[in-house]
Order: structure tokens, then sequence, then C-alpha cells
């Protein structure tokens, strides 16, 4: 009987947890007992914009092509991730659809065992440009980044012209009416910049299936945070709530980034993602990989190791067997040291403090 229990306990545990071998998977859980299976790799430093709370105004120094990853490398790193029970992976950057690769890359990653989803985090410039083929690669999600509808606003927030938003805006319409599971547009609310469009971004959701996320600004070497510039999402639902009545909360995943509601009467829904005043870092399930090959365990954090030099040991970026076991525990020990929330750091000044990367050289 009690050999029977057991049993019934294990196939339900293997069930639960998407049939994950027992070894690997633990690998990847962290001393919080946060399994990690969500992995974003950014694919370029590089971007067509320079966005204020991105990319410093002297720009950043460019790092060297032998430095990069290469897309095969890309590929290795993300089937040895797979294979640690890594089941989703966003492309990020820079902007992503600058790497000439890009679908190439989408078409290798589904093909990868284990992954099921492969999504992209874009400004949405040359989407409209990529989408058929990406779709036809196989993306499942695209996430747009878009601080505001004025024109005017757009040429101060991303430092180039105006006229660069109706492109973004083409990108957007092409998503939207493609066949994507998802199509999520994200907007760094800025007190004093565009707080006075929350309400023309919630009215994007009536008629599409869009989901509008208001992100709390953050700070990152170079991009002049400041306190004044801030403006907390419990203030946004209130500025938000007077003109469209009560939100719904919906059900949110326990990873979920985003609190997440309905509006009534919208097809589409809003979201907000609280990094500093409420974090949502007890249902993390996300690790980074930087375009140099550094492995970041915690957006906030400083600590890195590097994966791209442990591939590259001995002059091959050849996958033997031996070197995808050092890179396994390697990796593994970076998620156990892990901290519970924001990379150790207490407090927004001392974020502000400590951020030796801008957001770009790290990936959004």
């Amino acid at each position: 009987m009690l050999r029977k229990l057991t049993q019934t306990i294990r196939a339900f545990s293997t069930q639960a947890l998407g049939e994950i071998p027992v070894r690997q998977r633990a690998n990847l859980v962290d001393s919080f007992n946060r399994e990690h299976t969500y992995l974003r790799i950014s694919i370029t430093e590089r971007c067509n914009l320079r966005c204020q709370y991105c990319m410093p105004l002297e720009g950043v120094d460019l790092t060297s092509s032998p430095e990069l990853l290469t897309t095969k490398e890309i590929l290795q790193l993300a089937g040895i991730f797979a294979r640690q029970g890594v089941n989703k992976i966003r492309l990020t950057g820079g902007e992503p659809l600058i790497n000439k690769d890009i679908v190439y890359l989408v078409e290798k990653l589904k093909d990868i065992d284990g992954i099921k989803t492969v999504a992209l985090t874009t400004n949405g410039v040359t989407l409209a440009r990529h989408l058929p083929g990406l779709i036809n690669a196989g993306l499942d999600n695209v996430n747009i980044s878009l601080d505001t509808l004025v024109p005017e606003k757009f040429e101060f927030i991303g430092r180039r012209p105006a006229a660069t938003l109706s492109k973004v805006l083409k990108g957007i319409r092409a998503a939207i009416d493609s066949p994507l599971q998802s199509v999520k547009l994200n907007t760094v609310i800025m007190k004093g910049v565009n707080e006075d469009e929350l309400c023309d971004f919630v009215a994007l959701t009536t008629e599409d299936r869009i989901s509008v996320r208001f992100l709390e600004f953050m700070p990152f070497s170079g991009n002049a945070w400041s306190q004044r510039k801030f403006i907390p999402y419990q203030a946004q639902i209130e500025i938000i709530e007077k003109h469209f009545g009560r939100l719904q909360r919906d059900d949110d995943e326990r990873s979920s980034t985003s609190m997440n509601y309905s509006v009534d009467g919208h097809v589409g829904s809003i979201g907000f993602i609280s990094s500093m005043s409420r974090n949502f870092c007890g249902g993390c399930n996300r690790l980074r990989l930087t375009h140099d090959g550094n492995l970041k365990v915690c957006l906030f954090g400083k600590d890195e190791v590097s994966l791209r030099d442990i591939l590259r040991d001995e002059g091959s970026a050849s996958l033997s067997t031996k070197k995808e076991e050092e890179l396994v525990s390697v990796i593994g020990a970076a998620v156990r040291r892990k901290n519970f929330s924001h990379g150790g750091y207490y407090g927004i000044e001392e974020i502000k403090r400590e951020m030796k990367r801008p957001m770009i050289l790290i990936g959004g």
C-alpha cells in the first residue's frame, strides 16, 4: 500500500512539473525554492533608438565583435538551459531585430527539445517588415516598447525623429492582426513626461486584443533616474480609475511580473509592473544571458558569471560533454547564490548607486 502511494505521489509530481527530470530541474532551483524556467537572451547591444531610461546620453562603448556571443554559441547555451528545465526563451537587446540572424534564431530555438515558447521584445521600428518571417519561423509572442503616442514626445524620449513613431504604430497594428498568441505593449511611466497619457494607452485596449503594461521607472546606470520622475503604480491606477471606473483584478500566474486588470467593456487588458514600489521577486522564474555571454540571475544584481569564457575554453567553441557539465555546474551555483529580491539591495537609492550597467547592456 505504501509503495503504491509513493508511486502515485511521484507520478503526480512529475506531471505537475512538466516531466522535467529531477536532476536537471533541481539545478535551476534557488535557495528560496524558486524554479527558473524562463531565459531572456540579449542578442545585440545595438539599438536604432536612444531612449532616455535605457541608454545614457553619451551612448555606450560597443563591445568588440570577438567578445560577443555568436549565433552558434547562443543556440548551444540555449540548449543547455533547455536541458536544465527552461521552457521559455525571450530574445531582447538592444533592439533584437537589428541582429541579421533573428529569424534563423527563432526557428532554431523552436527546434530545441523542451522549448515551448519563443518570444521577442522589440521597439517596433522595423517590426512590420520582419513579422511575416518571424511568424513563419515559429515566434509565439511579442512585447513592444512604446512610451508615448505623441510624436514630439517620442522624439524627446527616444532621441530620434518624431516620424519614427508611425513605423512603430504600424508594427503594433501588424502584430495585433497577426496569429501571434499574445501582443503586449510595455510603457515606462515617468512623472512630468507621459503620465498624462495613461488613459490614452488604456483606450488602445478597447477593441484590440492587446495588453498594455505600465512599468515603473527603474534606476540604471546613466539614465538620470530621480524620485521626482517616479510615479508608483498605485498613483497610476488612481488616474486611470477616475476616467474608466473601477478596474477588475485578474488572476495572475505566480511568476507573473505584472499585476493584471480588466477594464469594463474592453477587449484587451492592462497591467502594472511595480518593480520599485511592490516587487514580485517571490515568484521570479527568470534568468538573463547578456550579449557578451554573462549570466545574470537578477536584473538588479551586480554579480555576473561568464558562460562565454567557459564555452570557448581551450580555444574551441565545440560543446563537449565535459564542457557542458562545467557550464551546468557554474549555472547551478549562480542560481543558488541568487538573492531573494533586487540583487540583495535595500531601497531604491542603493539600487541606483550600485547599478553598473545601463539597461541597454543588460537586455530588456
